[in-house]
């Protein structure tokens, strides 16, 4: 037969001894409360309501979005990178933002063993470059090819990819960006394809931007 559970006979004394504590905790609030004059309390409720936000707080209160987060968001809404569509793709980093401008069938930015622009490239390049000219922060240039080797003896793969980095940079500086803001220029061949699992496919000849922001 079932068994009714026992019940617990002091459960009631600790829950009166709960209550009887936090009477007495009012009741020394009370007291205390009746010891201050009228000015103090209006004084320490004026400190409250009036009170200014430390150096801290007030850096809190107004912060927003981040550098990063600021040009991130300008590029994404850039008419210009926008009708681009699946040329150029932008990814947040830990150390910035990325920006690859890529080489599709319907927008070939380069000959396959060619380090200049095609004309759909320059222009790209020179919309990249003024989305960029009025934002903070340092660029790195890199240079990539798909998997397949040189049809130029002696010209390899890591001569083509820094071409096609020093050709970035120079049309960026024409196109107004300073000098000083690219921290770098390298030829990194085929060994960063966008798609590792598909080295060959043309959308691994491209151009990588790293703008790099503090804040």
């Amino acid at each position: 037969m079932p068994v009714a559970p026992a019940r617990k006979a002091g459960t009631w004394k600790l829950a009166y001894a709960d209550f009887l504590t936090a009477l007495m905790a009012f009741f020394l609030l009370m007291w205390l409360v009746s010891g201050v004059s009228a000015d103090d309390r209006a004084e320490i409720a004026d400190y409250f309501h009036n009170r200014t936000p430390d150096a801290a707080t007030a850096v809190a209160m107004q912060s927003g979005p981040s550098t990063a987060d600021r040009i991130f968001s300008a590029l994404s809404e850039n008419p210009a990178l926008v009708a681009a569509g699946s040329s150029v793709v932008l990814a947040k980093q830990a150390d910035g933002i990325r920006i690859d401008l890529v080489d599709t069938a319907e927008r070939p930015l380069f000959d396959r063993a060619d380090g200049h622009f095609t004309e759909t490239g320059l222009a790209l390049a020179r919309d990249t470059a003024a989305a960029l000219a009025g934002t903070e922060g340092t660029l790195t240039l890199e240079g990539h090819t798909d998997a397949f080797p040189s049809l130029v003896p002696g010209y390899s793969n890591w001569e083509l990819s820094s071409d096609r980095a020093n050709e970035a940079r120079r049309v960026f500086e024409a196109e107004g960006i300073a000098a000083e803001r690219i921290r770098g220029v390298t030829g990194l061949a085929d060994t960063r394809p966008l798609l590792a699992a598909q080295p060959h496919l043309p959308v691994n000849r491209r151009v990588s931007i790293l703008v790099q922001v503090e804040g």
